[in-house]
């Protein structure tokens, strides 16, 4: 019984090892691509460089490529600060004011999220183009700045919270407001991190919104500007260009990940209960 056991658990560990090797070798690959000459890529060559080269990293630069982080950063920011005020209070009114038609507009929310965001791409393009904001950062930022997903979360943090916190507070002299902003909030950072890294990280890798609303290459989008690297070199010989800009479009995102890493691993897990 031990030797099956023992058997079983070295498939197991070959399995995972296997697993993470098929898993990390494609990105493996991205690296070392990105440090190839282009002659070298050209030519099969090897899995690792023979010559080590940045050429590609020195072409990316030489573009609009540091125009298009920036542009992204920004609105990825602007979007996921709104994103936070707006999806928190919202939740919170949720599981805390008892107003008419509170758990029949939540119910409308949840009727929202099954309907497939392709859905109401020209419906949004037509709001946007009569208000103005075509070929605006602001046209993203716009349709983007509330998401009915993290209002559930939201909603779900706030009614496992416990109520003698909030009406402590209450009894010494605080508003709704007050509460909310000085007592609740502070209470909530692991459930707003996590919010945080996930909107950001889609608004990053964002593609279809910034396709539709943005035309002018100096207002492209991070993945527009990658997309138009490859469009312009979308020969085997310019391979290294196209991994390089994927791979310095990533490091915001790791740098996120890193900072907010603590409050994602310990997120309270009475989000996930439905009440």
């Amino acid at each position: 019984m031990k030797k099956n056991n023992r058997f079983l658990k070295i498939v197991v560990y070959i399995f995972l090892v296997g697993y993470c090797l098929l898993t990390v070798a494609p990105f493996l690959w991205s690296i070392l691509t990105s440090f190839k000459t282009t002659a070298e890529i050209a030519g099969g060559g090897t899995f690792f460089p023979e010559t080590w080269s940045l050429k590609g990293y020195e072409t990316i630069f030489k573009s609009q490529f540091l125009q298009w982080i920036f542009n992204s950063i920004f609105v990825a920011l602007f979007t996921t600060v709104f994103n936070l005020v707006f999806n928190t209070m919202a939740g919170y009114a949720l599981a805390r004011i008892d107003f008419k038609g509170r758990q029949l507009l939540f119910s409308a929310m949840l009727l929202l999220i099954m309907i497939p965001s392709q859905v109401t791409m020209i419906p949004l393009y037509i709001v946007v183009s009569k208000i103005g904001l075509i070929d605006s950062h602001w046209s993203i930022i716009f349709t983007t700045m509330i998401n009915i997903g993290y209002i559930f979360m939201m909603r779900q943090f706030f009614i496992n919270f416990p109520r003698d916190v909030e009406e402590a507070a209450t009894m010494d002299g605080l508003t709704r407001f007050g509460t909310f902003f000085r007592v609740v909030l502070p209470n909530a950072k692991a459930a707003i991190a996590t919010q945080s890294v996930f909107i950001f990280m889609g608004v990053w890798n964002e593609f279809m919104k910034p396709l539709l609303f943005i035309s002018s290459p100096d207002k492209y989008m991070l993945t527009q500007g990658l997309n138009a690297i490859s469009k312009t070199y979308k020969n085997a010989t310019q391979w290294d260009v196209i991994m390089a800009g994927a791979l310095v479009s990533i490091i915001p995102i790791f740098i996120l990940y890193i900072v907010m890493n603590k409050y994602f691993i310990e997120k309270n897990d009475q989000t996930a209960g439905i009440k």
